[in-house]
């Protein structure tokens, strides 16, 4: 993935992207923000530095909302397609999978399981809220 670009953008294609490299993590969020969010049961998500994402159009068609100082949700003003949210804590940005079509995502953790409504056995790491190297308990939980 080192030097690779991924072509991304909203629903309608008002707000198009590259992520060049490869993301710090994969995973999907179970947490009840992105879920509402997102509109579905969980949420796959891929973190990248922020110098790993480019705007190729439409950066003046991109509206911001913050719930928390945690996470500034971003999407296409036109279609109302979201593409990411900036993680200004730990200095990464959340593309999400599904809107880099052909990006090879790899899902390595689940995160705030304990607020799944939908239970996955994959073999995957299910913590309780995050890892704790990014400030959260550590914990994990069963499948």
């Amino acid at each position: 993935m080192e030097g690779k670009k991924y072509n991304g953008s909203c629903f309608c294609g008002a707000v198009k992207f590259t992520v060049t490299g490869a993301p710090v993590a994969m995973g999907y969020c179970h947490c009840e923000s992105c879920r509402v969010w997102s509109a579905g049961p969980v949420n796959a998500f891929s973190l990248w530095k922020p110098e790993a994402l480019e705007i190729t159009q439409g950066a003046d068609n991109i509206g911001t909302w913050h719930k928390t100082e945690a996470s500034y949700r971003k999407w296409c003003k036109t279609c109302g397609g979201h593409v990411f949210t900036d993680h200004p804590k730990w200095q990464l940005v959340d593309v999400y999978a599904a809107v880099i079509p052909d990006f090879p995502h790899q899902a390595g953790v689940h995160v705030h399981y304990q607020e799944t409504k939908l239970r996955v056995k994959d073999g995957l790491p299910k913590f309780k809220d995050i890892p704790k190297e990014m400030g959260g308990s550590g914990v994990t939980l069963a499948e």
